[in-house]
């Protein structure tokens, strides 16, 4: 897809949803990160990919659940627009621990994949949609990304109301004021075990909804 129609894209999806991008540090540069947010709603991978500037949006890919964006406009828009790396959603087709374990494990081998040496991921920890009100607790995939690539950057962004514009179980947008808030990258410590750094990347992310 072209530069041009790219843009156009995003300035569709800012438009829809009124959002507005807020750096309590620093802005979005071309370094590779690792957008991780709370999730409320279909849009929010698209709501914060529009946000960023135009060089740091054609570097970066939303990781979005396979069983939702896998067939017609979906699909399409997933990967000639946004260039998603869709994945399955572990729990939701797997039977028993072995093939949840497969499942996870070939999730996680998919996105370093598609790091690769200069791409950034959109990801939402908590692993499904909440209502808004709460984040609920991190799944532990994002612990074993910051494991394989501590290199790259994860940076916490915050969404508010988007669970308001298209919330669980509707098709139509409503128009309401939204914003992505993008926190400082996580400052985690090789020594940090999984809980630790899930629940300090948990309340980074919480943080902002105040900022």
């Amino acid at each position: 897809m072209s530069f041009l129609t790219a843009n156009l894209i995003a300035v569709c999806a800012r438009a829809l949803t009124g959002v507005t991008g807020r750096w309590a540090a620093e802005r979005p540069d071309t370094r590779q990160t690792i957008y991780f947010a709370n999730h409320t709603s279909h849009l929010d991978f698209a709501v914060i990919w529009s946000v960023l500037p135009a060089e740091v949006r054609a570097l970066t890919r939303p990781v979005a659940a396979k069983d939702y964006w896998q067939s017609g406009l979906r699909r399409y828009l997933a990967v000639n627009v946004f260039h998603a790396v869709l994945v399955d959603r572990v729990g939701k087709t797997q039977n028993g621990n072995a093939e949840k374990l497969r499942a996870a494990e070939h999730s996680l081998e998919l996105l370093l994949e598609a790091l690769g040496e200069e791409s950034s991921l959109i990801i939402f920890p908590e692993g499904t949609r909440g209502t808004g009100e709460n984040v609920a607790t991190f799944k532990s995939g994002l612990y074993y990304l910051w494991c394989k690539r501590p290199d790259v950057r994860f940076v916490p962004v915050y969404l508010s109301n988007l669970n308001r514009i298209l919330p669980k179980g509707e098709v139509l947008p409503v128009p309401v004021i939204s914003r992505a808030t993008f926190g400082a990258p996580l400052r985690a410590q090789s020594h940090d075990s999984k809980q630790v750094f899930l629940e300090n990347a948990h309340a980074a992310l919480c943080a902002l909804r105040q900022a």
